[in-house]
């Protein structure tokens, strides 16, 4: 007889049923989650700000720079497990999904608990290696120890939501989301200033209620994935494949590190181009600062659809529905375009209110971030639809190609253009490399998606179980007629 686990795995299936409605339901929770990370950041950046003053903030801005560049990597490994779990689910290998979750899992632990130990003693080497201000240094040096401490839950919290979204679960990975944004928040302060019975522990309490939110919903979730019996949990024998295995761990480096890289080449690009705005004046580094903090907002429908593009996409390429994957990818592209316009658009109505909530009204700053936000928002449209088509060929395994792409578009093009469009349009260079920089990006991804010949290539297992083995599996786990339900 099937476990409870194996009956259950129907509830993540995004093999049947209508594709838009489905993509959209699956796509929401994580949309949902990434915007609550970003206000999460933002409120703790006005505690600190508020209560410690500018060489606090510089602090933690430094020490998120190396918090940046570790999730980045988990990132990457997180969606090459993400994609082959999706993979073993659209095939209803169920226990090729605990496979690779147990081999991702227990492979990070490992690797979280040194990131944590040698973060904590080389906290000062890495300040003093990115430069950080010295007024700034001894401050972000407390926060940064207590931060690498925290390391463990934040990167295995990321890794097992990325996991559940995998198996078709994304309302899961929200509730534990909203319970460590919640901790964090309302916990900041209480540590900062030390109310209550709380110590006070200035800037180092900042981090700590960080690390007791994430240790929380970490703990949380667990508990959650055994008491609700959802499919993933290893169990029995089960648990022996918490010992990773070598060719599953290969295939998730060797997929995962591009992905990993190509967030790393994202911010660099971004510090560069950071470099080239400072030089134009306060006021337009300030106004250039504010239009990020729009653009964090408005690239989430990208990043969230084609995250589910590619989720989907892997369960119905290891199901062998290749036809429902052009409409995955077509449905992905509408939907990005449809709500990033309407974002932009409701942005360039109120561009005055929204600026201004960052802002003085009559702040010099205020109509150079209007007219930034007027040049180069709207690419934000090409963006989505790259993302979209990137979600797609990854979720077969096509991870190079992308990463090539954007290597070219973000580097070469951009800066190659600022350098040659300055002497003629000054700082609005800057401004245009943005949407010109999309539409190579664009081009080329879709020029990749129809001939780079992606459909060939293989994200997969040597030791998975043989189609025979999954024929049989399916038959053995799957409810009659499951329902879909991919919130879980």
């Amino acid at each position: 007889m099937a476990d409870a686990g194996a009956k259950s795995a129907g509830r993540g299936d995004l093999t049947h049923g209508s594709i838009g409605p489905t993509l959209l339901r699956f796509a929401l929770p994580t949309l949902a989650s990434s915007i609550l990370q970003s206000l999460n950041g933002t409120i703790n950046a006005i505690w600190v700000g508020q209560f410690l003053g500018e060489d606090a903030l510089a602090a933690t801005s430094n020490a998120n720079i190396v918090m940046f560049l570790l999730t980045a990597f988990v990132f990457g490994f997180g969606m090459a497990s993400t994609i082959l779990i999706g993979q073993s689910w659209g095939r209803r290998d169920l226990d090729g999904a605990r496979r690779i979750f147990g081999t991702a899992g227990g492979a990070f632990l490992f690797v979280t608990i040194l990131i944590a130990a040698a973060g904590y003693g080389w906290s000062g080497s890495i300040l003093a290696l990115l430069g950080t201000p010295a007024g700034a240094a001894p401050l972000a040096l407390d926060y940064l120890q207590v931060i690498f401490l925290a390391m463990p839950a934040l990167l295995l919290l990321t890794l097992l939501m990325m996991a559940l979204r995998g198996s078709g679960d994304s309302m899961s990975p929200l509730w534990f989301m909203i319970v460590a944004v919640v901790l964090d928040s309302g916990l900041n302060p209480v540590f900062i200033l030390g109310l209550g019975p709380a110590p006070e522990m200035g800037i180092a309490g900042s981090a700590t209620a960080t690390l007791i939110a994430n240790y929380t919903a970490l703990i949380g979730m667990i508990i959650y994935l055994y008491l609700k019996d959802l499919p993933l949990r290893l169990r029995g024998k089960e648990l022996r494949y918490l010992l990773p295995s070598g060719e599953i761990l290969k295939t998730i480096v060797a997929k995962g590190l591009p992905m990993g890289i190509q967030m790393i080449v994202i911010s660099l690009s971004a510090l560069a181009l950071i470099g080239f705005v400072n030089r134009e004046g306060v006021d337009t580094a300030a106004a250039f600062g504010v239009a990020m903090q729009l653009w964090t907002y408005v690239q989430m429908p990208a990043m969230a659809l084609g995250a589910a593009v590619s989720a989907m996409a892997a369960q119905n390429i290891g199901a062998n529905k290749w036809d429902r994957v052009g409409q995955i990818t077509r449905s992905g592209v509408i939907y990005t375009v449809a709500i990033t316009a309407v974002l932009i658009v409701v942005l360039t109505l109120s561009d005055n209110a929204v600026l201004g909530l960052f802002m003085g009204s009559d702040s010099p700053a205020l109509p150079i971030a209007r007219h930034i936000h007027m040049l180069a928002t709207w690419n934000f449209l090409l963006f989505g639809v790259t993302m979209v088509l990137f979600g797609t060929v990854r979720a077969n395994g096509a991870v190079w190609g992308p990463l090539a792409i954007l290597c070219v578009g973000l580097v070469p093009i951009r800066f190659g253009f600022i350098f040659a469009g300055y002497p003629a349009l000054d700082a609005d260079a800057i401004w245009l490399s943005f949407p010109v920089s999309s539409a190579v990006n664009l081009l080329l991804a879709a020029a990749f998606y129809a001939h780079g010949g992606w459909r060939k290539a293989h994200m997969r297992v040597e030791d998975r179980p043989s189609e025979e083995e999954c024929v049989e599996e399916a038959h053995t786990t799957r409810e009659p007629g499951g329902a879909l339900s991919p919130a879980g």
